[in-house]
């Protein structure tokens, strides 16, 4: 097993661990372990609530999360030699759950997925599924099956949510511009359109004093993806993968953590995957000038991993730019066109005996595919969702008979 810079007692708060880790993103917190180029090491990880939800049958928790404390974050982990303008290669050579645990937190053999409210985080239908509702998934091995959605099985692609590198304050200062600038818009806007720095539930790792408060008024927080990493929610982002970041400071400062076990495209429902904690393992290397070399100077560029399911056939769920609600055609607008490809998927489950609300979850957890299929015939932009057909202990084809409803249950709902 590789050596553990960064570990974590699943029975505790991250920030009760012996290295607390840290929830904002800034170029001052400190480092929590160096490796070298060429090391391989592991990093354990806390679910990204910091196990805020619990393995039951209500979505209450889903429902009062306080996300001013998300994501709970591992690190950061110092590169020796690595500079600004740097390329920081690193392969995901193994992650999952905590190994051989079973308990209370996400990871312990468990998982969960989330509707969030839409007055507390919302998610891509939340104008649909305005409530907090909830899934737990049992692990068995590479498979997860919930009983809140029974009749279904899938094996999950187990990938983390988010890692990077850290900011240069100038670049900090980049992003919180623009993203108050956003949210000045419609300041009053539910859920709002950008979140700011928040003093509230800030962890800044081992800063202490003044370097701990100002890390928590300038701190970027880590929902959204940046130039940095961050948090892409890629499925394929797996075992087998190789990340080119870009490196702003001094010792790169790499972090992260928001493990899953499964993930559609896209992660829908906003806490779509099933969220983990659990370990990762990586090797580290350096290309000096990388990015200059490269002209990678704004994302980072990755090499997919090639373990996945082998699924060989999909019922494949087509939208286009057209506002279902107001017949509005919007031009080429893909965000729109995927929305309606999820909701007309979550139309089809529904004559199943599925609620819309476990069809959602289901389209944000299980190994779904999505796609922009068309992006130049105007005006509508065509986004396509595959759903794979095995995932399902009956046959959901389409025939001249019709579908088989049945009683499929419920998954946990608010009080």
């Amino acid at each position: 097993m590789p050596e553990v810079v960064f570990s974590v007692d699943q029975t505790k708060s991250m920030r009760d661990q012996a290295v607390p880790g840290h929830n904002r993103w800034h170029p001052d917190v400190p480092v929590a372990a160096m490796v070298r180029p060429g090391q391989e090491f592991r990093v354990e990880c806390r679910e990204w609530t910091d196990a805020q939800l619990g393995n039951n049958d209500s979505a209450n928790d889903v429902r009062d999360v306080d996300l001013s404390r998300c994501h709970m974050l591992s690190g950061p982990i110092g590169v020796e030699g690595a500079q600004p303008g740097d390329l920081l290669v690193v392969d995901i050579l193994d992650l999952g759950p905590v190994p051989q645990e079973t308990g209370d937190a996400p990871g312990q053999g468990w998982g969960y997925t989330g509707v969030f409210a839409k007055a507390n985080g919302g998610g891509f239908l939340t104008d649909y599924f305005p409530d907090a509702y909830k899934a737990i998934w049992d692990f068995h091995g590479q498979q997860a099956t919930s009983r809140h959605l029974p009749g279904i099985r899938y094996t999950g692609i187990t990938h983390p949510g988010l890692f990077g590198t850290a900011p240069s304050a100038e670049l900090l200062q980049r992003w919180n511009r623009r993203e108050q600038a956003l949210v000045d818009r419609e300041p009053d806007r539910v859920p709002p359109l950008g979140l700011p720095p928040l003093l509230d539930g800030t962890l800044a790792g081992t800063a202490d004093g003044s370097t701990a408060d100002h890390i928590a008024r300038e701190g970027a927080r880590t929902v959204p993806a940046r130039e940095n990493g961050g948090n892409h929610d890629i499925k394929n982002f797996t075992r087998g993968s190789r990340v080119f970041y870009p490196v702003y400071v001094d010792d790169a400062k790499f972090s992260g953590g928001d493990l899953h076990f499964s993930q559609g495209d896209g992660e829908i429902t906003f806490c779509g995957a099933i969220e983990m904690g659990g370990y990762i393992d990586f090797h580290v290397d350096l290309i000096k000038g990388g990015m200059e070399k490269y002209g990678i100077t704004r994302n980072p560029v990755f090499m997919p991993g090639n373990v996945e399911p082998r699924y060989s056939e999909f019922l494949s769920f087509v939208g286009v730019s057209v506002d279902r609600e107001t017949d509005e055609n919007l031009y080429l607008d893909a965000t729109m066109a995927y929305r309606n490809a999820a909701l007309n998927a979550v139309e089809y489950f529904k004559k199943w005996g599925f609620t819309g609300e476990q069809a959602y979850l289901l389209l944000g957890s299980a190994p779904i595919e999505g796609r922009i299929s068309g992006i130049v015939d105007i005006p509508n932009a065509c986004c396509t969702l595959y759903v794979p057909t095995e995932i399902f202990d009956f046959d959901v084809r389409p025939t001249s008979e019709g579908p088989v409803k049945a009683d499929r249950g419920q998954c946990a709902v608010t009080s």
